[in-house]
């Protein structure tokens, strides 16, 4: 699933813009190279707990290629993950820094980085095959669902 996903171009707006960041990029990370495509989820495929959020952001996920790791957003959760045991470290920074989620998966019904942080409905509903195929392989273990939207 996650190699399919990695490869979607099904939203030409999302396609675009995520791919316009990651060429442009912003100052802070000029010298690294953007993830630029969609993010999968991130965690164990038997979590007990979903953590779902909107979308990656343009400059945390849409770089790094993790749901919510180098932005602020990832800060705090990852923070609070590791202060209850459900995560290895405090701190979530790149693909590669050895961060493991324990019982946690976190996830997002739009998995490209929309422009203003705003997908459009037809996007969102685009995705959401993503989201039902996650949660159908989490259906034997996962006991909690936790939204972290705001729309």
């Amino acid at each position: 699933m996650d190699t399919a996903l990695t490869e979607c171009r099904a939203c030409p707006r999302l396609v675009a813009w995520r791919e316009q960041v990651a060429r442009e990029k912003r100052a802070a990370f000029r010298d690294e190279t953007y993830w630029g495509r969609p993010v999968t989820g991130f965690g164990p495929a038997d979590a007990a707990m979903l953590l779902v959020g909107l979308a990656p952001a343009a400059h945390g996920g849409n770089r790094t290629g993790r749901m919510f790791t180098g932005d602020r957003s990832g800060d705090v959760l990852f923070a609070s993950l590791y202060a209850i045991g459900a995560a290895t470290q405090p701190t979530a920074t790149r693909r590669d820094d050895g961060l493991r989620l324990l019982g946690t998966r976190v996830t997002a019904p739009v998995h490209c980085a929309p422009p203003d942080n705003k997908p459009t409905i037809d996007e969102r509903d685009r995705c959401r095959h993503w989201l039902i195929n996650e949660l159908e392989l989490l259906a034997p273990t996962v006991r909690s669902v936790l939204s972290l939207i705001h729309i």
